[in-house]
C-alpha cells in the first residue's frame, strides 16, 4: 500500500492506494509544519491514517506533498508523526508546487500556477522544476490568491473605500466591524485563512464594477509579477507560455485569467481544483 498526501494551507487530502487498485480517501485540516505544533500535527495524522488504512495493513510508501517543505528539517515534525502510524514505510517529502506540476503536466512541461488560499508558480520542464519565482507569503506576496483578494478588500473596508451598499452587505453577512477585523488579523491565529475566507464574498459580487476591479487587479498582479516573467526569459520552447492552474480560487477566476494573460501571449491549458487525484494517477502511471 502507498499513501499519497497533498497538504495546502487550509486542508489536507489523503489517498491510500492498495495493491489491488482500491483507493481510500480522507480530508483533514491543513498540515503545515511551519505553523503547527507537534500535538496538532499528531492529531491530524491520527485522524487520517485509520480512515485511509482501516485494517491497519502494511504501508510501504508515503508521498507527502505540502506547503512549507523546504528542507528535511522543516519536514521533521511530520516525518516523526507519520512514522508512529506507518513505522515500516519509506517516506518522501515534496513541495506543494511539485504536486501541482506533476498533477497538471505529468513529466511534461509548462508553467505551473497554484491559486488557492495562497499562490505559487514555477517553470516545469520534462518533469523537473527549472525556475521558481518565490511567492513571498501572504504579507510580501501571494498575488493571485484568496488571501490577496481578501486582504485588499479588508484594506479598503477599514479605510472606508468600499461602496456603501457592499459595505452594508458585508457587515450584515459577516457581523464584522473594524475592531473585529483588527483582532482577527493581528491577534488571532490563522490570519491568512481568515482573509482568504472572504474571497467568496468578493467573487460572488463581480457584477459590481468595484468588486470586479478588485479581482482583476489581484489576477493582473499575479500574471505580471510571476506568470509572464517565465515567458519573458530566454528559454526556448512554447511551454513557457502554456499555463496550468491548480486551486479552487484559480478555477473560479478562469475567465479573468485568460483575459489578463492574453496580452502576454499566455495560454491557460488546464485547470484543476485539487492535485490529489491527478497525483494518484501520476504515481500509478509512472510506477512510483
Amino acid at each position: 500500500m502507498k499513501i499519497i498526501v497533498e497538504s495546502g494551507a487550509t486542508k489536507t487530502a489523503w489517498r491510500a492506494v492498495s495493491s489491488d487498485g482500491t483507493v481510500r480517501e480522507a480530508l483533514t485540516d491543513g498540515l503545515s509544519p511551519t505553523c503547527l505544533d507537534m500535538d496538532h500535527i499528531r492529531n491530524i495524522i491520527r485522524t487520517a491514517v485509520p480512515i485511509v488504512n482501516p485494517t491497519g495493513g502494511n504501508v510501504d510508501q508515503v508521498f507527502f506533498y505540502g506547503a512549507g517543505l523546504v528542507s528535511e528539517e522543516s519536514a521533521a515534525p511530520v516525518r516523526a508523526c507519520l512514522e508512529e502510524w506507518c513505522p515500516f514505510a519509506s517516506v518522501e517529502f515534496h513541495s506543494d508546487i511539485l504536486a501541482a506540476a506533476r498533477a497538471l503536466f505529468g513529466n511534461g512541461s509548462g508553467v505551473v500556477a497554484i491559486m488557492g488560499t495562497g499562490s505559487n508558480s514555477c517553470l516545469y520542464h520534462n518533469g523537473k522544476i527549472v525556475r521558481n519565482i518565490r511567492p513571498g507569503g501572504y504579507i510580501l506576496g501571494d498575488e493571485g490568491s484568496g488571501v490577496a483578494l481578501g486582504r485588499t478588500f479588508l484594506a479598503d473596508f477599514v479605510k472606508g473605500m468600499v461602496p456603501e451598499h457592499i459595505q452594508d452587505d458585508f457587515i450584515a453577512e459577516t457581523g464584522l466591524d473594524y475592531s473585529a477585523i483588527v483582532r482577527k488579523v493581528y491577534k488571532e491565529k490563522a490570519a491568512s485563512a481568515f482573509m482568504a475566507s472572504l474571497a467568496p464574498f468578493v467573487l460572488s459580487r463581480t457584477d459590481d464594477p468595484y468588486m470586479l476591479s478588485l479581482v482583476e487587479d489581484c489576477i493582473s498582479s499575479f500574471v505580471r509579477r510571476s506568470l509572464a516573467r517565465y515567458a519573458s526569459e530566454e528559454v526556448k520552447g512554447d511551454y513557457t507560455r502554456s499555463v496550468g492552474v491548480a486551486g479552487s480560487f484559480g478555477c473560479a477566476c478562469e475567465e479573468i485569467l485568460r483575459k489578463e494573460g492574453a496580452p502576454y501571449g499566455l495560454e491557460f491549458v488546464r485547470f484543476i481544483k485539487s492535485p490529489i487525484d491527478e497525483l494518484v494517477r501520476y504515481h500509478n502511471d509512472y510506477g512510483i
